[in-house]
């Protein structure tokens, strides 16, 4: 029995370059997937910095939220202001006041 591919005419030039376009685009997109993956993976793998032992707020200040960054750490205060602080001295460096419209 003859293989029915040999009974196929022979694509177009026009097909043939699609073809392997599409071929080369499907490779691109699987590599960047597998490779966005990988990075997810790494990153998530990374531990966060330390959280301090303790934090020493103003009087009266209620805090709501805490953040940190690699050097600085910052709690969100119910009286909506941003206190940052430095993460070596745990002293406070910065206040930023949150204006609401």
């Amino acid at each position: 029995m003859p293989d029915a591919s040999s009974d196929d005419p022979p694509l177009p030039a026009g097909l043939r370059l699609l073809r392997g376009l599409v071929l080369t685009l499907t490779a691109v997109m699987i590599a960047g997937f597998v490779i966005m993956i990988g990075a997810f993976v790494i990153r998530l793998r990374a531990a966060p910095p330390p959280l301090p032992a303790s934090i020493t707020l103003p009087d009266g200040t209620v805090a709501t939220a805490f953040t940190q960054g690699a050097d600085w750490f910052a709690v969100v205060t119910a009286d909506d202001r941003i206190l940052i602080y430095d993460r070596d001295t745990g002293t406070l460096f910065q206040t930023v006041t949150v204006v609401r419209p």
